[in-house]
């Protein structure tokens, strides 16, 4: 839901459970950017191999992980995520690898089981950026 708002500022509903590669250019301080967006869900990543999901990881050079606000167990596979990235992308390189931990739903508050406290306090521990959006 949120590649696709990012690609085309429109909210859709329903999403189907797929792999998608979104390429978006975007112009920012006068400069054009463009965007390779591989977009899995979670569910697909949870029943893949683990070489799949190191081939993406080699494959990006930043990192959005999104979880649910009303979903704790989307909250709590994000330090394994985390460290699993890292593990790939850093160990190779003295650089950091960007990693932002986006908490989806905020609109949804009264289902909320993950406070804005605690992904901060994940983010901040596990040097990532973060944002709770809707």
């Amino acid at each position: 839901a949120l590649t696709v708002r990012f690609l085309t500022r429109r909210f859709i509903g329903e999403y189907g459970d797929m792999e998608f590669i979104y390429s978006h250019n975007l112009t920012m301080d006068g400069r054009e950017i463009l965007f390779h967006i591989w977009d899995v869900p979670s569910s697909q990543e949870q029943a893949e191999e683990g070489s799949s999901e190191e081939k993406r990881i080699q494959w990006a050079d930043s990192f959005v992980l999104v979880y649910s606000i009303c979903d704790r167990a989307s909250f709590n596979i994000l330090p394994l995520k985390i460290q699993f990235i890292k593990a790939a992308k850093e160990g190779q390189s003295q650089e950091k690898v960007p990693i932002v931990i986006v908490g989806n739903k905020r609109d949804l508050h009264h289902q909320r089981e993950v406070s804005s406290e605690e992904g901060r306090l994940l983010a901040l521990s596990l040097d990532c950026g973060f944002y709770e959006v809707s």
